[in-house]
């Protein structure tokens, strides 16, 4: 069924069921603004879940859950996401998000929505197919490119503060701007974020890093104090000091750019929130040295070692936290070789520790390039094109990227007599390193001769 039939059948099944039902919020919005969408919430004037049953029996389709506390169901069918609301209007007690529902009419659950873009109905019945309701004007904020709250914004703050998030979400993603009054209450009222579940804030912030221009919405966060609030260390990166005549790049401004320049590239979440987090300890390393000017030695090493408690806070899986670190890590190397004499074994080396996710290094690298000096850029883009090469040509020679030491771990405990432990690994990694260096050639029987060599005197120094 195409959006269009699933509509006309469900107008249908609400005729025969003698109850009123429209299409509503984010779908009716991104309608309006010619943007496809498989999700479709509908306002059922009467029992949401009973019209849900009827619905998902007319399809033929089993796959419908219920929410009977909140007067909701799901119902999947092929495509389609297809949700079911009781009209209701809702209150809301002090310290908790979660609202107290009563069954209402299309009006009041239209004003207990966030925003007027997602206040306005599409009519589904025979009479009314088509018609657009919209009575608190979101259509001409849709044209104006404005976010605005149906009621009190210090009220729609204070009942839901997760909207101070979806307000800036859906003004990052959509490229509107906040209306003055609505802003000003989100700011009033960010500390109410607190109550809010970290899981319900990290969901919102990773769809703002998933914009067409993330960096919108991180500008609108930190406008608002609600940056400080969900994530402080990106903060900190803030301003730039000038000494000696010597200044440095604004890390906070450089980072979105590098994000922005990976969102062109990239609809990688992982990559783009490495991106966001791989020049984090700079304001920790910043340091003045005579003569030479600002420099953050390490900040990639320190970096990767701040990492676990920020994705540990932001309820980041142990996936996302590894890659970033390894990013974060390695980000430098290949800037770092456009600016020296490129060894085979440099190559190899980065090749190796890159591994899989070399390209999205190189991503990451490319992005990182930024100044207000074009001919600046152009050269750093030279030299990083030269490495690049290079690269190209050692992994189609070494194959270094699925490189393993050709002598396993089983092999050294047999040929060494040991059990396993870290002396296992050291060998190994010694071994690993002798290829790196190019000291014996990436084959077993060589690796084999190596292992031979070195095993009485590391193991007797054990």
């Amino acid at each position: 069924m195409t959006e269009q039939e699933i509509l006309k059948k469900i107008g249908s099944i609400a005729d025969q069921d003698k109850i009123a039902v429209w299409a509503v919020g984010g779908f009716v919005r991104d309608r309006i603004l010619n943007n496809a969408v498989k999700d479709i919430d509908f306002a059922v004037v009467g029992d949401g879940p009973g019209f849900a049953r009827s619905v998902a029996k007319e399809l033929g389709t089993r796959n419908i859950v219920i929410y009977p506390k909140f007067g909701t169901a799901l119902v999947d069918y092929h495509d389609f996401r297809l949700e079911f609301v009781t009209a209701r209007s809702e209150s809301y007690l002090e310290d908790s998000r979660n609202p107290i529902v009563t069954q209402s009419d299309l009006n009041a659950d239209l004003l207990r929505r966030d925003f007027t873009i997602n206040c306005i109905a599409l009519g589904l019945n025979e009479h009314n197919f088509g018609v657009i309701y919209d009575p608190l004007d979101g259509r001409k904020d849709l044209a104006a490119k404005i976010i605005r709250t149906p009621l009190d914004p210090a009220v729609t703050f204070k009942d839901d503060p997760l909207r101070i998030m979806r307000a800036i979400r859906f003004a990052t993603r959509l490229s509107f701007t906040i209306e003055q009054k609505t802003f000003g209450a989100l700011k009033t009222m960010r500390e109410r974020l607190k109550i809010i579940s970290q899981e319900r804030i990290t969901d919102e912030l990773k769809k703002i890093i998933m914009a067409s221009r993330p960096s919108i919405g991180f500008y609108f966060l930190d406008d608002a104090g609600v940056l400080e609030i969900i994530f402080p260390e990106f903060v900190e990166m803030k301003g730039v000091e000038q000494r000696e005549g010597y200044h440095h790049k604004d890390a906070f401004h450089h980072t979105l750019m590098v994000v922005d320049n990976v969102a062109e590239v990239s609809d990688k979440f992982d990559l783009r929130f490495a991106a966001l987090v791989h020049d984090i300890a700079k304001p920790q390393t910043k340091r003045f040295v005579e003569g030479t000017g600002w420099t953050f030695h390490g900040h990639d090493e320190i970096g990767a070692r701040m990492l676990p408690k920020i994705c540990q806070r932001l309820k980041l899986p142990n996936a996302t936290l590894e890659y970033a670190q390894k990013l974060t890590r390695l980000h430098l190397r290949p800037i770092h070789l456009s600016e020296e004499d490129v060894t085979d074994s440099a190559m190899r080396r980065l090749l190796f520790q890159a591994g899989e996710h070399l390209e999205e290094l190189l991503m990451l690298c490319r992005a990182d390039i930024t100044s207000g000096n074009p001919q600046r850029v152009k050269q750093h883009l030279a030299n990083f094109d030269f490495v690049v090469q290079r690269l190209q040509e050692v992994e189609a020679k070494d194959q270094m990227r699925t490189f393993q030491s050709p002598v396993r771990g089983d092999e050294i405990m047999a040929v060494c007599n040991i059990p396993p432990g870290p002396l296992v690994g050291k060998l190994k990694t010694m071994i690993e390193e002798a290829i790196l260096d190019a000291k014996i050639s990436n084959e077993h029987d060589a690796a084999f001769r190596y292992l031979l060599q070195i095993k009485d005197e590391v193991i007797s120094n054990q």
